[in-house]
């Protein structure tokens, strides 16, 4: 499973054979200014929720590569409306895809289009992978909810928010890898605007000291497990 960064909430992950988009929010951040979204593969594309910063490039990529976009159901009926390819999900339920199994977990946020209509409730994603098995919070701040997950799945990996004001920080995400019983963390959500920008050192010395791996990407940068 390789997963590479593209800035702000944005990764891809390449799985059996299979490109998958995670809330493409490329063309908006200038701090991505270098990714070509013209150039990304997706046969899948995964939102967590209906805010710009997650959905901005989902319509422009998904019309170019006819990925299916996968969410929950009001989301999914949203580009479904716009004649895109669509798996609805709600929260608890899985489905086995051709990559692995995928599965809607709580996220604790909110959930709405630019225009401020209903974007259905936030989630996460568990991907349960040929070898590999990861957890994507989306947005969210610190929920005991999670500690629900490992009782279902052993995580070789959770990307977790880190750059507070709008999700958990740095202090509640390691409680977070705690609940997770997961120690191997990518970072993201953080430095893309003001409100969300973070030190770095300071970050991953405070992962370090608990004796867990932080890993804060450069964008278009990649990591195998």
């Amino acid at each position: 499973m390789k997963i590479t960064f593209y800035g702000h909430a944005c990764v891809g992950i390449e799985v059996s054979g299979k490109h998958i988009l995670v809330d493409p929010f490329i063309t908006g951040n200038p701090n991505a200014s270098h990714i070509d979204i013209n150039t990304l593969k997706a046969d899948y594309i995964l939102v967590t929720h209906a805010h710009q910063d997650h959905v901005l490039d989902v319509e422009a990529i998904a019309k170019r590569t006819n990925a299916i976009v996968v969410s929950n159901y009001e989301i999914a009926m949203h580009f479904g409306h716009k004649g895109l390819s669509y798996h609805p999900m709600n929260h608890g339920g899985s489905w086995k895809f051709d990559f692995g199994t995928v599965k809607y977990v709580n996220a604790i946020h909110t959930s709405s289009f630019a225009d401020g209509s209903y974007g259905g409730q936030p989630g996460g994603f568990v991907i349960e992978g040929e070898h590999k098995n990861i957890y994507i919070a989306g947005d969210t701040a610190l929920t005991m909810d999670m500690k629900l997950i490992p009782m279902r799945t052993k995580l070789d990996l959770a990307i977790l928010p880190i750059g507070n004001n709008f999700t958990m920080n740095v202090d509640d995400a390691i409680i977070a890898s705690d609940f997770l019983e997961c120690d191997k963390i990518l970072g993201y959500h953080y430095d893309t605007f003001g409100f969300i920008v973070i030190n770095h050192e300071e970050a991953i010395k405070k992962f370090f000291d608990k004796g867990k791996d932080l890993m804060l990407l450069e964008i278009g940068a990649s990591i195998e497990l």
